[in-house]
């Protein structure tokens, strides 16, 4: 059984800056999100990415998206440049992807630095030259394997993630209540969601931008990309945990923007971890 990811983990993968950094060194994140029938995607994975901590966000997406994004966060940069990985798909459909978005995504894709895969771009992973971490939901992850001619998954989501990461030769976040992290080489954990108040509409959208946070702020360290992921699912849940229970012993109502905003809360709380 895969073991769970705990704060002390967490902090063993985040860094405090220093006064030698520079927003280029804190890591510069990538991001194609958003279509103009779900804006907000972008609006929220940028929140997150930010929220989390590194020293630049790229938003490369549709003129509505672009100007929400700019409306809420004007410190982003709307103009290509280098990256140290990139986040692709959270609120878009392969139904309605145009050739030029599709040539697009595939050119990152065909990258050399890590792409963080959500929701209507998962399709175009199979065959991908970089390296990727998928994170679908429970039905995204049957889809998914269809495409890669995985049967059905079965009752063990650890045993399914792993088997779709073997036949991507990447990385699985299928996120959940309890949300299982696997790579292609067998490493597994797990995170507890820890509120049942998370399962509210984007909150996966702030879980890719968190994601793509830790791992672009990682890019020059040498811990496997799965330690990064869980890294900012534990964040990500601890920030919703932190919302909820804010509200009352029994926790209370929150929104995906809700827990955007405490993820420096949780990333504050995993460095005090490392002593």
């Amino acid at each position: 059984m895969a073991g769970v990811w705990t704060v002390a983990d967490a902090a063993g993968v985040l860094r405090v800056p220093t006064s030698a950094d520079h927003k280029y060194s804190r890591g510069v994140l990538g991001v194609r999100t958003g279509s103009d029938r779900y804006p907000g995607a972008a609006v929220l994975g940028v929140e997150a990415a930010w929220r989390t901590g590194l020293g630049m966000v790229r938003y490369l997406g549709p003129a509505r998206a672009t100007d929400l994004v700019l409306a809420a966060r004007p410190e982003t940069v709307v103009a290509a440049g280098r990256v140290q990985a990139w986040l692709i798909g959270s609120g878009t459909s392969a139904a309605d992807r145009s050739d030029a978005d599709a040539s697009a995504l595939r050119d990152v894709l065909a990258g050399d630095v890590p792409v963080v895969v959500d929701a209507g771009a998962l399709d175009l992973v199979p065959g991908a030259r970089a390296s990727v971490i998928v994170t679908p939901h429970d039905r995204e992850h049957v889809v998914l394997r269809q495409v890669l001619g995985l049967p059905e998954p079965g009752g063990d989501r650890v045993a399914a993630a792993a088997e779709t990461a073997r036949a991507l030769g990447g990385v699985v976040v299928l996120k959940g209540a309890v949300t299982v992290v696997v790579d292609a080489d067998g490493w597994s954990t797990i995170v507890d969601a820890g509120t049942p108040w998370l399962a509210t509409a984007g909150t996966g959208d702030v879980l890719g931008g968190a994601v793509g946070a830790v791992i672009a702020a990682s890019a020059d360290r040498t811990f496997p990309l799965a330690a990064a992921a869980a890294t900012a699912v534990w964040l990500h849940a601890r920030a919703a945990s932190v919302a909820a229970h804010s509200l009352g012993p029994r926790g209370g109502p929150i929104t995906a923007l809700d827990v955007a905003g405490l993820l420096p809360v949780a990333v504050a709380e995993a460095l005090a971890a490392q002593g």
